[in-house]
């Protein structure tokens, strides 16, 4: 039998193994959660965003964001990236042809009304930017971004009662959306004992 001293490292040794051990696992389960989100259908990703943490909300609305920028076609999808790179350098023509090109070609890829609405809004082009909107939440009701983005243009026009109803819209897919939350923390005083 081994010295107490020997016996309390051996201890010591063992129950560091295990929490290692524990941590390691937890982890791995922790990326394997992560790492599935990429296996789930469209319909999977929203129901686990409407109930999930915020920690989970963020990578589930990264895979929604990529399901949604995928056209099925890679020229289609060449044409999105080139918009999205025009507008991040401001260069609204340059955005416009591109989406109004991805737009004609593919009028059932609801990303393509979405962002095309982002740049005419930028551009102050309102009427424009609602049509797109429109469009987008026709073919994809959840899109929780164009309505938050709808219930932005209905807060630019001094409409508090209509875009409180949109953000409340997005709030009920996507839960832990910051923008909306705090679009509605806003508007809530002002709209607070109005029926929507």
């Amino acid at each position: 039998m081994g010295s107490p001293c020997t016996n309390l490292k051996a201890i010591v040794a063992a129950i560091a193994t295990v929490f290692v051990s524990f941590l390691s696992a937890e982890v791995r389960a922790q990326d394997a959660a992560t790492t599935n989100f990429s296996m789930l259908s469209e319909a999977e990703l929203l129901a686990r965003l409407e109930v999930s943490s915020p920690e989970d909300a963020a990578g589930l609305d990264r895979e929604l964001q990529a399901l949604w920028s995928k056209s099925g076609s890679a020229a289609m999808d060449l044409l999105l990236r080139r918009g999205r790179d025009a507008m991040a350098r401001h260069e609204w023509s340059a955005a416009l042809e591109h989406l109004t090109a991805l737009t004609d070609h593919a009028p059932e890829f609801s990303e393509a009304w979405s962002e095309r609405a982002r740049a005419f809004f930028s551009i102050e082009r309102f009427g424009p930017a609602v049509a797109d909107l429109e469009q987008a939440l026709a073919l994809n009701p959840n899109d929780y971004n164009a309505l938050f983005a709808l219930g932005q243009v209905f807060e630019f026009f001094d409409d508090p009662v209509r875009a409180y109803a949109a953000y409340q819209r997005a709030k009920a897919i996507h839960p832990h959306h910051e923008e909306v939350t705090k679009a509605l923390d806003r508007l809530s005083a002002e709209v607070d004992g109005t029926a929507l």
